[in-house]
């Protein structure tokens, strides 16, 4: 009995080139879409952060904010995000938009919505 390889086998070559494109793709979606979610979870924190120890000048701490989402390059500006004082808290909010596009075959838009209150 001849044992055949992987590639010389007729069978096995497609069989391995077909897992290993689906997992290659797998691996392409779970970045395209994991992307917009790691930024709106950093920036989430680092708004947390801002908001905690932002003592008494809310224009700073939303400058700061607008700059850390520049810096992930999400698609908000200064003007976009709101910082104003609740009694004793600081809330912020903002919105935006992504749209994850699969090779351009298929577009999904992820909205976001930052309602933090420290």
């Amino acid at each position: 009995m001849k044992k055949e390889g992987l590639l010389n086998n007729e069978n096995g070559f497609f069989k391995f080139a077909f897992v290993t494109a689906l997992i290659v793709f797998a691996m392409y979606a779970g970045l395209q879409f994991g992307m917009p979610f790691y930024r709106y979870s950093t920036l989430k924190t680092d708004a947390t952060e801002l908001a905690r120890i932002s003592v008494g000048d809310l224009e700073k701490t939303r400058a700061q904010i607008a700059e850390r989402a520049e810096e992930l390059k999400l698609p908000i500006t200064e003007k976009d995000i709101e910082v104003v004082r609740e009694g004793k808290l600081v809330r912020v909010r903002a919105s935006w938009s992504e749209t994850v596009d699969m090779l351009g075959l298929y577009q999904k838009k992820i909205v976001f919505n930052l309602d933090i209150k420290e």
